[in-house]
């Protein structure tokens, strides 16, 4: 049967669909990471963005096609993880700024609105490199406006734009050498295509599961914990209908009333998120500029919905301080040290558990301060950082700090007594000055320069690179060490991990003591997964 346009039910189902095809083949996605290590969370990071965003679909009770992409775009937004679901999230909102004012989508109007979304997701990115999530968005947009000038059966549409996308990312080897070395395919245009197959099926009329997607056992353990410390008690959600918003002013006018806000949309219609404990106020502010509808009030202290809410609650007086400080780290030992460089608020995450922009903003709203410094500590964090400085009022600089030797010696680098800039100079600076390197394992066989490597293989890793291949964890840290350390150097620092006992990690202090007489070697327990050891050499 043919099929000329896609009305609002229909959308939901692709979209609905394509979130399903991931959450069931994310581990595949994952499994293709560059390095062998067992961080390859593309798949996962892609699959909490586009759920979010599902969620956030399930609240339209409309089958208004511009406000179902507000909602793919809105929930992918704040639900973004990973530099793959940030760039996923670009990808959807520039998807939904075409789709405006649209009452159902001709093959033309996806075709617009594909081109669109790659137009975004460049823009959104400092650097973008091709042979990545990038080019395979970016030609299937420009084959996509090429065919609909003369294809308007969405169902030969379709079939072609990702029959081409699926050539296309076979090619991105070719255009990556990471890729080719590796012998694998790059896992975010993967994660794409995965998607676009199955807003075909859901197009074809597959059975769409609605369900509520999952979350791991580490982000619902961090949830429960964020509702017993919640400071604003009630999640407030409305849309101001309204023939002319100040987006601005509004946002300036509730900032301070809660946390957790989101104001988006244009000048006639604009989507209202925040968490108050005066949900009353921030409706008769709306008031005063429209007609609000798709009113929604939880109280999220008890779970449920609670329709009686307070409008006399006193605001408390807080003192607000010159900096902040948020800091992204992962085992209990490294988030001590984090709390006792004064970081304001530590979030849980880093390999293969990447914090949201949401989480990442959450963390922003409770912190009273003039500037706030957030620091990454993982290069898949820094984009879901710089997006959730975006979708902030406050003063904020994001130290793209890579590692938790970065992170640690950026921070030890500040200066209370000087200004954003000096600071920041000297943050940046002290990156620059740190290697770091990392024990792991081998999650599958594989070859990277020229080292062959097989499953469960000791890996080391300086700065980003696998220079050290074994099979005894203590002896790949001793050959590790031995590469990193030059007579330059003054400072060891090891972190050990979970499966790691304090014994072994001293062990491994003194021999390395024995052969560098003139370091200074300092031991910590970390506690991170996955890592063994982390190191640290100044």
């Amino acid at each position: 049967m043919k099929i000329k346009y896609i009305d609002g039910l229909l959308l939901k189902k692709m979209i609905t669909q394509g979130a399903n095809a991931l959450d069931q083949n994310k581990s595949m996605v994952d499994a293709l990471n560059v390095f062998p290590v067992p961080d390859g969370d593309t798949g996962t990071n892609m699959s909490l963005t586009i759920n979010s965003a599902i969620k956030e679909i399930k609240q339209i009770n409309s089958d208004n096609i511009e406000k179902i992409t507000e909602a793919l775009a809105n929930g992918s937004l704040m639900g973004a993880r990973g530099n793959s679901g940030v760039i996923l999230s670009q990808l959807f909102r520039g998807f939904a700024k075409s789709c405006k004012g649209k009452q159902n989508l001709s093959t033309v109007d996806v075709a617009n609105a594909l081109k669109s979304a790659a137009d975004t997701a460049y823009k959104a990115v400092m650097k973008p490199i091709e042979g990545t999530i990038l080019t395979v968005a970016r030609e299937v947009g420009e084959k996509a406006l090429e065919i609909s000038k003369k294809e308007d059966d969405m169902h030969d549409f379709l079939r072609t734009i990702i029959a081409y996308g699926e050539k296309v990312l076979e090619k991105t080897p070719e255009m990556l050498k990471v890729l080719k070395e590796a012998g694998v395919v790059d896992a975010g245009g993967k994660g794409l295509i995965v998607i676009f197959n199955g807003f075909y099926e859901g197009l074809v009329g597959k059975d769409v599961e609605i369900r509520d997607f999952h979350q791991n056992k580490s982000s619902m353990v961090s949830l429960e914990k964020d509702l017993e410390d919640i400071s604003f008690g009630y999640c407030t959600e409305f849309i101001i209908k309204s023939n002319h918003v100040d987006i601005q002013a509004f946002k300036q006018r509730i900032n301070e009333l809660g946390d957790s806000m989101l104001v988006v949309g244009d000048e006639n219609l604009v989507k209202v998120h925040i968490h108050t404990n005066n949900p009353g106020v921030i409706l008769e502010y709306g008031l005063e500029l429209g007609q609000l509808v798709n009113i929604k009030i939880d109280n999220m202290r008890q779970q449920h919905k609670n329709k009686v809410f307070t409008d006399s609650n006193e605001k408390q007086n807080i003192q607000m301080k010159r900096y902040g400080m948020i800091a992204v780290t992962m085992g209990e030992g490294l988030t001590n040290i984090f709390k006792d460089l004064n970081v304001d608020e530590v979030i849980t995450g880093g390999q293969t558990m990447n914090p949201s922009t949401e989480d990442i903003k959450k963390a922003v709203d409770r912190i009273q301060a003039d500037h706030i410094f957030i620091f990454p500590n993982n290069s898949n964090i820094i984009l879901a950082a710089n997006q959730a400085k975006e979708l902030s009022n406050k003063s904020i600089t994001v130290i793209p700090t890579k590692t938790m030797p970065q992170g640690i010696s950026a921070i030890l680098a500040f200066n209370d007594a000087f200004d954003i800039s000096k600071n920041i100079e000297l943050m940046t600076l002290a990156v620059t000055k740190v290697k770091t390197g990392q024990i792991t394992y081998s999650v599958r066989d594989t070859q990277f320069n020229d080292m062959i490597i097989k499953k469960d293989d000791i890996l080391g890793i300086q700065d980003g690179k696998i220079t050290v291949v074994g099979t005894d964890v203590d002896e790949e840290a001793y050959h590790l060490l031995q590469e990193m350390i030059t007579d330059e150097d003054e400072i060891l620092t090891i972190f050990y991990g979970l499966e790691i006992d304090e014994d072994r990690a001293q062990n491994l202090a003194e021999r390395i003591g024995e052969l560098y007489e003139d370091i200074d070697v300092e031991v910590y327990y970390g506690g991170q997964p996955l890592y063994d050891y982390i190191f640290s050499v100044e």
